[in-house]
């Protein structure tokens, strides 16, 4: 593992870290959960009084599984600006997922808090959260993503909450905070996967 002489210098190495690979293991863990609830929820939740709006998201959710063109972009905005319930919250993410791996954070973030707006499911809102404190950190607002991951109440989201608090800290140079929501992540029953990669973090904190 390299060796910093200087907390400066470790502090921007985690910087390029979280830049260089922020999308790809972080924002990637919350999108793939993201996308098995969304399965999830279609399968729960198709009752008489949604079945219009579950009928018309498929096509529009299966535009979005890939890299969207922009007739699929143009068609999930329509249904996402005709459906105010969950399947209109479920099309918001997919977009802002498409923006958002496009680099435009600005876009994907105004998806996300239209997102918001279109759910009263407790879970759905906690992955929104998660991912737009992500995009937040993308932006560097890591006051505004510290803020926002303080709106996620559901114990079951523990360790994504405190694993992307870390990384927050970290940004805003804080290591010590950083580490206590790095062990609080790992605490929490996070899956392995996110272990590994929360004890690779706590490793690079203590370099």
């Amino acid at each position: 593992m390299e060796v910093y002489s200087t907390d400066n210098e470790q502090r921007e190495a985690l910087r390029r870290f979280f830049v260089d690979n922020g999308k790809a293991l972080a924002i990637g863990v919350v999108l793939g959960v993201g996308a098995l609830v969304g399965w999830r929820y279609w399968h729960n939740h198709h009752n008489d009084a949604m079945t219009a709006a579950s009928s018309a998201w498929q096509p529009v959710n299966t535009g979005l599984a890939g890299q969207a063109g922009q007739p699929q972009l143009d068609a999930a905005q329509h249904f996402a600006d005709a459906n105010d319930n969950n399947y209109g919250a479920l099309t918001s993410l997919g977009l802002a997922r498409q923006y958002a791996e496009r680099g435009d954070f600005a876009a994907a973030q105004t998806h996300l808090q239209k997102a918001l707006g279109q759910t009263r499911e407790a879970n759905l809102q906690s992955i929104i959260n998660l991912r737009l404190a992500r995009v937040q950190l993308q932006q560097n607002n890591v006051d505004g993503a510290l803020k926002t991951l303080d709106g996620v109440k559901e114990k079951g989201w523990t360790a994504l909450v405190e694993d992307t608090r870390g990384d927050a800290q970290v940004v805003k140079g804080d290591h010590q905070a950083a580490r206590a929501a790095y062990e609080k992540a790992l605490q929490s029953g996070a899956p392995q996967a996110l272990q590994a990669l929360v004890r690779m973090k706590l490793n690079n904190l203590s370099s």
